[in-house]
């Protein structure tokens, strides 16, 4: 649970915390501001305050994901400020983002610092689109001033056992009021107002019309009584359209002016000027008589009854962009229902959300979002022939919305609801022409859904179906490739006496992309072990197959000489003529004389550890690549093995980062061997690999065989 009691609230740690986040982006010269906190998983940041900005328009960010890439998202993780200069940076590094926010702004986003550990939350401030493209070293100071008095609000308020979470809905903070005008005054502006051609009106930040003159209204085909305190889209059906909405969006986020045309049937084309600030958008509409005809759009909801009990239409536009962007990210199921989650519950006012697949003519939840575990628990595994909405959406195909429990339960007077909820849509997932599984949303109070509303969830359950039928399909690929991958290598390894052996595997692929890395380790006689490991060109089921025969190749000369077994292997691969190149280190280690020899064909050099926890690189006569030369031939190296000497073999995946210097990494690679000595042997094959992980992005896989000689050998 992210949320507390009112009893565990700091009220007046939450109000330093919001004056914190409306001064730096007052200071910073910002439009908006947004402070976000880290859930108690740590895996979800919150939105938890916002300033500049309605809580409408920030629906589709209330909750990012660690990894996703949005730009607060990679500040927090990976503590460091982003700039976006404008919407053309925006869209290139990030395009989600730009997709689903195409306008005129400027971005900043900062983590909120903590001594010794990751960031506390992260803040995100927008200027609007006259700001120029870089942010300027007095703004830079003033949101890292603001981020250090966010932090020091947030440490004091948990050392004082009272912390601070983010709350069930951000708080969106009010603009200050304007000074409140005199009589004459207000009389004056009023006058002012009526005596400009057309008619006046204004939005607050949220598009609510808090103002509006007689002239606007009549020209609006309303009343101003009609038309105080609600949204134009949902007050005049014919400006229900995403044109409209679209343009208060970019106005509301750019702060910058715009203008554009609509016809109020039957044939008046009316011209809308919008001029923003941080207090809301003033409107000058006038009759346009031609000049703007080329602009003009129409729209069957003119013809409506009444405006739409759902979200309006550019609003799940947005939602359904938004949605479409996010799954394309998504890789395995379990990406898809979180992602599917993240967007659907805070951004379509549901409470509740259930992802249901079939199986075995079964019906298993995959995920679900506002439901308990237990209550989940008891509809996992329904027959798919059984009388439910769920199993109903599934056969027919079609989709069925329960305004009410009454309605509910007229149509399955057996159904039991345990949800709590007053309305439910229940949507079929279907891919490729079949079903694959239902979709359900239920909302906390009795809800009408209109014909505009169900037809965006329709669309979104579709969306949605594509993507998990796409990543249901990558993990039963991945697995298999994964399985054909992990049988060519060795189960397990032997058993020998004075010898501490350590492996690690770790694929970088996606799909069916099977890496050719692999090792062993043979038992030779009671004092005599030999190791191998070697690396297959590709990433392909046919590298996954040489890396077998290689396997089995240099198994089956194990205890010839190093550079006999090598050449043996290579002949073989030559006659077969695979295409395919394969680099290759063996050793074989005579314990009883405290002896190593090696030979190497192309393979990253091995390390050297020395009991004094010195590490060297062994730098080999070089082989050439198996599979090139059928008349290669293979020096060996000898070197002293005695007890406390550690032989680490890797592959390329282990060292190369791109950008890297091959050599500056291996030497890396030495250092934190060097670091980590004295540790057991499992636990420094962890060190290796973890190090190797946070060096830079994996493009290939790893394969690591730590050899240590414990003791003396009779």
């Amino acid at each position: 649970m992210r949320n507390v009691s009112p009893a565990e609230a700091d009220p007046a740690g939450r109000q330093q915390m919001e004056r914190a986040l409306d001064g730096t982006a007052r200071a910073a010269g910002a439009s908006v501001g947004l402070l976000y906190l880290p859930g108690s998983h740590g895996h979800v940041l919150y939105l938890a305050t916002a300033c500049g900005v309605s809580r409408e328009l920030t629906a589709t960010w209330s909750r990012v994901g660690w990894e996703d890439p949005i730009p607060v998202a990679d500040a927090v993780r990976e503590d460091r400020l982003v700039w976006l200069g404008g919407p053309e940076e925006t869209a290139r590094r990030y395009p989600r983002l730009g997709l689903v926010v195409p306008y005129d702004f400027s971005l900043a986003a900062a983590p909120i610092p903590h001594e010794g550990t990751r960031a506390l939350g992260g803040v995100v401030l927008l200027w609007p689109g006259s700001h120029p493209p870089h942010l300027a070293p007095r703004e830079r100071h003033v949101i890292e001033t603001g981020c250090l008095r966010l932090g020091n609000v947030l440490r004091r308020a948990a050392e004082e056992g009272r912390p601070i979470h983010p709350p069930a809905r951000p708080v969106v903070l009010r603009p200050p009021p304007p000074p409140t005008p005199g009589p004459v005054e207000a009389a004056s502006v009023l006058a002012f107002a009526r005596r400009l051609p057309g008619g006046s009106c204004a939005l607050d930040l949220s598009g609510r019309i808090t103002f509006v003159t007689a002239e606007a209204a009549d020209l609006l085909g309303s009343s101003v009584h009609d038309l105080l305190g609600v949204l134009p889209w949902e007050a005049l059906p014919w400006m229900d359209t995403p044109l409209v909405e679209d343009h208060y969006r970019a106005a509301a986020i750019s702060r910058l002016p715009r203008s554009f045309t609509a016809l109020r049937p039957p044939g008046h084309l009316l011209r809308f000027e919008l001029y923003p600030d941080d207090s809301g958008i003033s409107v000058r509409i006038t009759e346009d008589h031609g000049a703007g005809a080329a602009t003009r759009h129409t729209d069957s909801a003119a013809d409506a009854p009444g405006p739409a009990a759902g979200p309006s239409r550019a609003t799940a536009l947005y939602h359904l962009m938004h949605l479409a962007a996010t799954l394309t990210e998504a890789v395995h199921a379990r990406d898809v229902v979180e992602r599917a989650a993240d967007q659907l519950v805070p951004a379509l006012g549901a409470q509740a959300m259930a992802l249901l697949v079939v199986e075995e003519q079964r019906l298993h939840i995959v995920g679900y979002r506002g439901y308990t575990a237990e209550l989940m628990a008891r509809f996992d595994g329904a027959p798919t022939d059984s009388d439910t909405p769920t199993t109903y959406v599934l056969r027919e195909g079609s989709p069925v919305f329960f305004p009410d429990a009454a309605t509910l339960l007229a149509a399955y007077p057996s159904a039991v609801i345990q949800d709590g909820m007053g309305a439910w849509a229940f949507l079929p997932l279907i891919a490729s022409g079949r079903p694959v599984g239902s979709l359900v949303l239920a909302y906390g109070r009795p809800r009408i859904f209109a014909p505009g509303e169900r037809a965006v969830l329709t669309s979104i359950a579709g969306l949605i179906a594509q993507a998990l039928d796409r990543a249901r399909l990558y993990d039963s690929t991945h697995q298999l490739s994964r399985s054909l991958q992990t049988g060519l290598l060795p189960h397990s390894l032997p058993r020998i006496p004075g010898l501490d052996v350590a492996a690690r595997y770790l694929p970088a692929s996606r799909g069916l992309d099977i890496g050719g890395d692999f090792y062993d380790v043979i038992r030779i006689d009671e004092t005599t072990v030999a190791a191998a490991i070697g690396d297959v060109q590709g990433h392909n089921v046919t590298a996954a197959a040489l890396m077998g025969q290689v396997r089995t190749a240099v198994h089956a000369s194990a205890g010839a000489p190093p550079g006999e077994v090598l050449a043996r292997t290579n002949r073989l691969l030559t006659d077969l003529d695979p295409g395919l190149f394969t680099s290759c280190l063996y050793v074989q280690i005579d314990l009883a004389r405290h002896q190593a020899c090696l030979a190497t064909a192309g393979h990253p050099p091995p390390l050297l550890g020395r009991a004094d926890g010195t590490t060297e690189v062994l730098h080999l006569d070089p082989g050439l690549l198996l599979g090139i030369d059928r008349g290669a031939t293979y020096p060996l190296t000898e070197i002293r093995f005695d007890p406390g000497t550690l032989l680490a073999l890797y592959s390329d995946g282990l060292v190369e980062t791109p950008g890297t210097d091959l050599g500056d990494a291996i030497n890396a690679a030495a250092a934190q061997l060097s670091r980590s000595h004295g540790q057991p042997l499992a636990a420094l094959a962890d060190d290796l690999t973890r190090h190797a992980q946070q060096a830079g992005p994996r493009t290939d896989d790893i394969a690591l065989l730590l050899l240590r000689y414990g003791h003396a050998v009779r």
